[in-house]
Parts: structure tokens; sequence; C-alpha cells
């Protein structure tokens, strides 16, 4: 079976990450052994991740879904999110003051690279939003494509509305 340069990436990109979802768990002996020297005390301590229940995550934190705030920058540092939490996507309801905005979610590494919205699904309208915003659920371990699909793509691409998500698992102790 071959594979195609995205199908690799994405494969790549979701191993490392499920090996991430694990590195970090304590596998019954007390100790965390994700540091050098394999448990013997070599290097730094790192506790085992805490992470209780679903979490509510607003996108973007109090900058909520805006044009020009690079949302890959803000999931990388706000980053991991689990199964099971909700992404809350909070933004303006369209006025005369206020460009709309959407949320699509992409259905491949291709698509969101070049911001491709031909085969996206939308799953808030730019009505949805406002008030508590809408929310999503990870709800399933795969790759989450999110865009703004307004102006044909040109909040995605210009205005830097897109992210990643990969949900991790959360280990319970």
């Amino acid at each position: 079976m071959r594979f195609t340069g995205s199908t690799r990436l994405v494969i790549m990109m979701v191993a490392s990450l499920w090996g991430m979802s694990i590195a970090n768990k304590d596998w019954g002996s007390g100790y965390n052994h994700t540091n050098w020297g394999w448990g013997w005390g070599w290097g730094p301590y790192h506790p085992p991740n805490q992470t209780q229940g679903p979490n509510k995550i607003n996108v973007g934190g109090s900058e909520n879904w805006h044009f020009g705030f690079n949302y890959t920058e803000w999931a990388f540092q706000n980053g991991p999110f689990y199964f099971n939490d909700t992404l809350v996507f909070k933004y303006d309801p369209p006025s005369n003051n206020t460009f709309p905005h959407s949320v699509y979610l992409l259905p491949n590494l291709w698509s969101f690279l070049t911001c491709d919205l031909r085969r996206a699904k939308m799953i808030a309208s730019p009505t949805q939003g406002g008030g508590d915003g809408f929310h999503f659920v990870l709800n399933r371990w795969r790759p989450y494509y999110f865009a703004c699909g307004e102006r044909n793509g040109f909040h995605c691409k210009v205005g830097r509305m897109r992210f990643i998500v990969v949900p991790l698992f959360r280990w319970n102790y």
C-alpha cells in the first residue's frame, strides 16, 4: 500500500501525538519514567499529568475567534487537547461594524494548508458565535482541521484563522 506525502505526514503526526499522550503516564511504579536515566534519578523529575475530566477551552483564549490572530500558534501553545474536551468558538455576530466569522471543519491536511473550502463542512454559522459561543466536542480520535470560511477562505489564508487539533487520550491514575 502506497501513501501520498500528506497521508504520511498525517500518520507521522498522529503517531507522535499518540506517543506524547502516553509518555507522561505513570505505569504503576509511582515514578514517571519519561526523564533521562529511565527512573534512576538522572535529569529533572516530571510529575505525571494530572489533568482531570473534559475541559472547556475558549478558542483563542481572551482573544476569541477574530481576524488576524494566529490560531495555529495559539493551539500549539495551549495544547495538548484531550478526547471529549469542548472547544468554544466565540465571535461577534455580523453587524455594520464587524465582519462575519464562521467555523468550518476541513476534510484533510491539504485542504487546511491551502484553505480550500470546497469539501469543508460549516459547523458554525456567522450567528452562532455570540453569547456563550459555539461548542464543539472533540469526540473522535482523529485530526480536526478548523478554519474560518468567510470571504471564500480569505480569513483562513490571510487572517490566519485556522488550526489543527489531534485530541489525546486522558489517562486516569
